[in-house]
């Protein structure tokens, strides 16, 4: 996720891994915050990184929302916690009409928000039109697939045009443009959860009962129709970004779950570590903006040839040739796996003489990149690379966690992204160029592109993947990303002592799930103590 999800978090697990060296904020980790946390009731603590945290389901952004969002928000379905799938959550089944362009699910009886409020066919709809209508929710366009969603999203007809519709109290039918086999798969995510216009009223298994910078505790929400199964009454999400800390607190038994930064040398358990490819892709792209001499094509490819990939992609666990983490039955494509200087430089003459700019001038090239070591380091070697072709790279410095809202007012011309697929569908990554998303912030529009995008949904077997792999080639032949890599979550958890979450793909760990098993292990607090 999610989102839409820029997550910084995963590449620096991947890279801190591997013995790079990254730079943390140290900050004052309360034990004694912990302790009050940690009472006799079931109190499940975690530790997430520490930034500004947007629990707008309609407008987050970031994986490590998403994932506090799987407990305050839910929709006609959630994740399954293993595989994630959708599972019914507040839909109780669904029937697909014989075109396969209408869609009608039944509610589940009684469901309520947490205030005691009950949820209709009429909430679900009213709640999909305040998606549509919020004007920066980076994932409202995947909803352009039902009639009428796009032309009420742009403001060009009235909510009463959108196929969306309360045929009774516990009945809500969906009319989709063009058939669409994966819209149980969007519908898991928290932009499409059912809410009012209050957020501190929730629909989800728990409810924010205190919150600050330091953290936020979640108390089970007692009016949720599946409360009884919420394995645990408590959740504490602690923020830190202090390494040495967070192990500490995980050693001697006050944190169960770390999703944040951690030094593994102090860890006393090296078995809590669990590693796990994601569906997710790191890589960087050219901003398409009117009169930049980057929409030429020729000057892209010139600069995509002379890359050093090998160079670019070292250090990385699972090196990325193209966009798509491609799934079973996902053709090949041909990505970028080899540096050719000789064709960089007639690229290069030939898109100096279509852009009349002189060989002797230099051409610059401004890249908006996090301040870290990591992304510096990919500057330099690329700066150093393209050096010969006559181009001056300049690099524009961010803070992490601003990073991705700079993204749009920023005047720079390469950016990078780390993106997690939000459900299994190469559709996840390729949504991001579609010409009119709400994903697409490339600025980068193909007719023949958007055309495979649509061709694509009206099938639900091999051809699917065919068509949208045929897309995938024209991004990449087009020259608009350079694949980096596909990232590798970590996480600290014992789950020999934790029940309820598995790996995933998408490194999203629904909380109604989360338990804490009965456990015979005891404290050993003077070797902890040591480590510290």
């Amino acid at each position: 996720m999610k989102f839409n999800f820029f997550n910084t978090k995963k590449i620096i697990f991947a890279a801190f891994l591997l013995g790079s060296v990254f730079l943390f904020a140290q900050e004052d980790f309360s034990q004694d915050e912990i302790s009050e946390n940690s009472s006799s009731e079931k109190n499940f603590v975690i530790i997430e990184a520490k930034h500004d945290y947007n629990l707008n389901p309609r407008t987050a952004n970031y994986s490590a929302e998403a994932q506090i969002l799987t407990g305050l928000y839910e929709g006609l379905f959630s994740y399954d916690p293993i595989t994630l799938e959708p599972v019914y959550a507040m839909a109780k089944n669904y029937r697909i009409s014989r075109d396969k362009k209408r869609w009608t699910f039944e509610l589940k009886e009684g469901i309520k928000f947490s205030n005691g409020e009950p949820i209709t066919a009429e909430t679900v709809r009213s709640s999909f039109l305040k998606l549509l209508s919020t004007q920066n929710a980076p994932f409202s366009s995947l909803l352009d697939i039902v009639q009428g969603a796009e032309e009420f999203r742009t403001n060009n007809v009235s909510e009463e045009n959108v196929g969306i519709y309360a045929l009774d109290e516990n009945t809500i039918s969906i009319h989709l443009k063009t058939p669409a086999s994966h819209l149980p798969k969007i519908l898991c995510m928290p932009s499409f959860a059912v809410t009012t216009d209050d957020l501190s009223i929730y629909s989800g298994p728990f409810c924010i009962e205190e919150q600050d910078e330091n953290k936020i505790i979640l108390r089970k929400n007692e009016n949720y129709y599946d409360s009884e199964n919420t394995k645990t009454d408590k959740i504490t999400i602690l923020f830190s970004n202090d390494e040495k800390e967070n192990v500490f607190a995980y050693n001697i038994g006050s944190v169960d779950w770390i999703a944040s930064s951690f030094d593994e040398k102090t860890l006393l358990s090296k078995d809590s570590i669990h590693l796990s490819a994601e569906f997710a892709t790191q890589y960087f792209f050219f901003k398409f903006t009117e009169n930049s001499i980057f929409n030429n094509l020729n000057l892209r490819r010139a600069l995509l040839e002379a890359t050093p990939w090998d160079e670019l992609r070292a250090n990385t666990y699972v090196q990325a040739q193209s966009l798509v983490y491609a799934l079973n039955g996902y053709p090949k494509v041909e990505g970028y796996s080899f540096t050719d200087n000789l064709e960089a430089k007639i690229l290069i003459k030939e898109a100096r003489n279509e852009l009349k700019i002189p060989d002797e001038q230099k051409i610059k090239i401004r890249f908006a990149i996090t301040d870290t070591d990591y992304m510096k380091k990919k500057a330099e070697i690329l700066k150093n690379a393209w050096n010969a072709l006559g181009i001056d790279l300049e690099t524009v410095l961010f803070p992490e966690y601003e990073y991705l809202n700079r993204i749009e007012e920023t005047d720079a011309d390469l950016f990078s992204y780390n993106w997690i697929g939000d459900f299994a569908d190469p559709l996840a990554f390729l949504e991001l160029f579609r010409g009119n998303s709400t994903m697409n912030v490339t600025g980068w529009n193909n007719k023949e592109f958007n055309e495979l995008l649509d061709q694509a949904a009206l099938y639900t077997d091999e051809n699917h993947n065919i068509i949208l792999a045929k897309a995938e080639q024209i991004l990449l032949d087009e020259a608009v990303i350079l694949p980096i890599q596909h990232p590798v979550s970590a996480n600290i958890i014992n789950l020999d002592e934790v029940g309820g979450w598995a790996i995933n793909a998408f490194d999203i760990h629904p909380l109604k799930y989360l338990f804490k098993r009965e456990s015979s292990t005891s404290d050993i607090p003077n070797i902890v103590l040591l480590t510290k």
